[in-house]
C-alpha cells in the first residue's frame, strides 16, 4: 500500500483514467466490428467517418498507436469501398 497521500491520490485518478480507456477502447472495437460486418452501403457510409473519428480520439489520447489507428482507418475504407 502507498504511504504518501499524493500516491494514493495516484492510485485511485489511475483507476479512473483506466476504467475510462477501456470503455473507450471496448466502444470503438464495437463500432469497429458493426462496420465490418455491415453489408448495406448507407449503413458503412454512416458508420464510416464516426469510427475514424473515434479511432482519430483514442490515437490522440495515447490510448492506441497512431500507427494502429492510421492502420484501422486504411482497412476500413478498403472495407467501405467494396461494399455493393
Amino acid at each position: 500500500m502507498a504511504n504518501h497521500k499524493s500516491s494514493i491520490k495516484r492510485i485511485r485518478s489511475n483507476d479512473a483514467k483506466r476504467l475510462r480507456n477501456k470503455y473507450f477502447a471496448k466502444t470503438t472495437r464495437t463500432f469497429l466490428k458493426r462496420l465490418r460486418l455491415a453489408t448495406d452501403k448507407a449503413e458503412v457510409t454512416a458508420l464510416l467517418p464516426k469510427v475514424s473519428s473515434m479511432l482519430d480520439k483514442l490515437a490522440k489520447r495515447n490510448i492506441i498507436h497512431k500507427n494502429k489507428a492510421s492502420n484501422l482507418k486504411s482497412q476500413i475504407a478498403k472495407r467501405a469501398l467494396t461494399v455493393k
